[in-house]
C-alpha cells in the first residue's frame, strides 16, 4: 500500500540528510551567538524533525515505513570540527533517531541513523581537510582502522542497509560508518 502526503506524493522511505555547520568555524563557547546557534539547528536537527513529522500520519496509516537519519560521529562525541553547536545538533539527531523509534515502532516504521566519519564531500570538509595540513591529515587518516577516508558510497551504503527490506526487524539503531575511527 502507498502512503500519501498531501503536496508531496507517496512515501515509503525518508532520508533526512540536510545539515552541516552552516558557514561556520570553530570559535569559544561566548562567541557564539543565538542566531548561529540556531542555524545549525535549523540545517540538523529541526529540519530532521520536521521531515519526520511531515511523512509520519501517511507511513502509520499504511503501518509500514523507514526513517534513516544522517547523524554524525559527532553525534556520539566530540567534533572534530569544534564547532559546538554542531555536536549539539548532532546529538540531538541521534535523540530523535531513538525516541522515533519507540512512537513509530508499533506501525511498522523503524528509524535508524547513520553516524558518518570524515568524508570529503562539500566545500565544508574540503575547507576542514586543508585546515588540517600534512601532519593533521596524515593524524587523522592514522586514526581510522581502515587506514583511509570515507566516500559518499560508504555512507549511501550504509543509508540502503537501513531502507532496504534487510533491515525490517533494526530499529533506533546509530551505525557508525567511519571506518573504524580511533
Amino acid at each position: 500500500m502507498r502512503r500519501y502526503v498531501a503536496g508531496i506524493g507517496a512515501v515509503d522511505i525518508l532520508v533526512n540528510n540536510a545539515g552541516g555547520v552552516a558557514g561556520q568555524t570553530s570559535r569559544p563557547i561566548e562567541e557564539v551567538t543565538p542566531e548561529a546557534l540556531q542555524a545549525i539547528m535549523n540545517a540538523n536537527a529541526i529540519g530532521c524533525f520536521n521531515m519526520s513529522q511531515a511523512v509520519a500520519p501517511a507511513m502509520k496509516a499504511g503501518r509500514s515505513g523507514r526513517i534513516v537519519n544522517i547523524s554524525s560521529g559527532a553525534g556520539l562525541r566530540p567534533s572534530l570540527t569544534g564547532i559546538q553547536a554542531y555536536t549539539m545538533a548532532k546529538h540531538a539527531v541521534v535523540g530523535l533517531t531513538r525516541q522515533l523509534a519507540l512512537e513509530l515502532g508499533p506501525f511498522g516504521i523503524t528509524v535508524n541513523s547513520v553516524a558518518p566519519g570524515f568524508v570529503r564531500s562539500n566545500p565544508a570538509t574540503e575547507r576542514q581537510w586543508e585546515s588540517y595540513g600534512a601532519e593533521g591529515q596524515k593524524r587523522l587518516v592514522e586514526a581510522i582502522h581502515l587506514r583511509r577516508l570515507g566516500t559518499p558510497e560508504d555512507i549511501a551504503h550504509a543509508v540502503m542497509f537501513f531502507a532496504s527490506d534487510y533491515a525490517g526487524w533494526v530499529s533506533g539503531q546509530i551505525l557508525q560508518v567511519d571506518g573504524g575511527r580511533a
